[in-house]
């Protein structure tokens, strides 16, 4: 079992079945993205940095795209509370998957320029 797959045996079953689409959507976009826990949250590393991580919170899911990911995008993340680093988010209110791409994408490209 995955250090992921762990932290899965603990949730409920809904906000399973999301966290496995979010971790589908890592997965596929960023196949070579490494699975870690980080600050005891699931989390992906991407080139041995920190890519994007998600945790379940008693009346919300987060997801941790880090802040600059969050500030480019910020006026198509309008529907969810937002932090520095975090977007808050319910199973009622998802993010959709092209979205989360986009959060992932710019993050891959902020890794890359950062490591050349």
């Amino acid at each position: 079992m995955t250090v992921i797959g762990e932290y899965f045996e603990k949730i409920g079953v809904s906000e399973k079945a999301e966290l496995e689409r979010i971790r589908e959507i890592v997965n596929t976009t960023v196949p070579e993205a490494e699975e870690i826990i980080s600050y005891d949250m699931p989390a992906f590393n991407y080139r041995g940095k920190y890519l994007i991580g998600f945790y379940v919170f008693n009346k919300h899911i987060s997801l941790f795209p880090t802040a600059k990911p969050i500030n480019a995008m910020r006026s198509k993340l309008g529907n969810y509370k937002l932090s520095k680093g975090a977007i808050e988010f319910t199973l009622e209110n998802t993010i959709p998957e092209s979205l989360i791409r986009k959060l992932i994408m710019y993050r891959i490209e902020d890794i890359d320029r950062e490591l050349e």
